[in-house]
């Protein structure tokens, strides 16, 4: 039976920096965050590597990885999420898929999305929504 969880991950550090700018203000950038998780439903440590396009407009476009360790409503161990998403130049969303394969310790055989969207009144939180299962 799948669960859900709603949880708010602590944005510990955010390093973006751009590796190529175009002269029309189009840029790409790879973030590296670093996330923590302390409430009963996620506690532990998560970091989110991602590739970025921003528009000249400002909005985006984006795909990353985020590896999770810790304990996931008590079952300790760590998965990985899989995601695309966007920003609209106020809220950043992104879908993202256990990778299959991906659970270890107590989280081994762990399946599921998450879903993030996001404000800067937000900050420095990184809601989510996590319906997982583990077989």
């Amino acid at each position: 039976m799948a669960k859900t969880i709603e949880t708010k991950l602590a944005i510990a550090s955010w390093d973006e920096k751009p590796y190529r700018e175009l002269d029309d203000g189009r840029k790409f950038t790879r973030a590296n965050v670093t996330l923590t998780g302390s409430d009963d439903s996620l506690e532990g440590e998560a970091t989110w590597e991602a590739l970025m396009y921003y528009a000249a407009d400002g909005s985006g476009t984006y795909v990353g990885l985020m590896h999770v360790t810790g304990k996931l409503e008590g079952r300790e161990g760590s998965f990985v999420l899989e995601g695309r998403g966007t920003y609209d130049g106020k809220q950043a969303r992104i879908e993202s898929t256990v990778v299959s394969g991906s659970g270890t310790g107590d989280l081994a055989g762990i399946s599921g999305t998450s879903e993030s969207v996001s404000t800067h009144e937000d900050y420095p939180f990184w809601p989510m929504i996590l319906r997982y299962d583990v077989e």
